[in-house]
């Protein structure tokens, strides 16, 4: 499903024009991304938590020449399902 699918399927189930569900959709992304970015999480009951994982630097190997090559820390967006969504994924 993609962030169009998504804003048109809220549209028909909420009763809004597909400007305001595009809106919503939106400022949702925009809310979870802000809240990651401040170092946050964000937990949605019955749904899941939106968190930030932090990845060491490291050093790795090119997988074509075989040398060896640094690999600087970073940080990545990570999604943890509720107890809820894995009992609907698997019922």
């Amino acid at each position: 499903m993609t962030k169009n699918e998504l804003a048109e399927t809220i549209a028909e189930k909420a009763g809004l024009g597909a400007g305001q569900a595009r809106s919503v959709v939106e400022t949702l992304i925009d809310a979870i991304s802000d809240e990651l970015v401040s170092g946050g999480e964000v937990s949605l009951a019955g749904f899941g938590k939106f968190s930030v994982s932090h990845r060491a630097a490291r050093t790795g190997r090119n997988p074509a020449t075989g040398q060896t090559i640094n690999i600087a820390a970073s940080k990545a967006a990570r999604f943890s399902a509720a107890a809820a969504l894995k009992k609907r994924l698997n019922p």
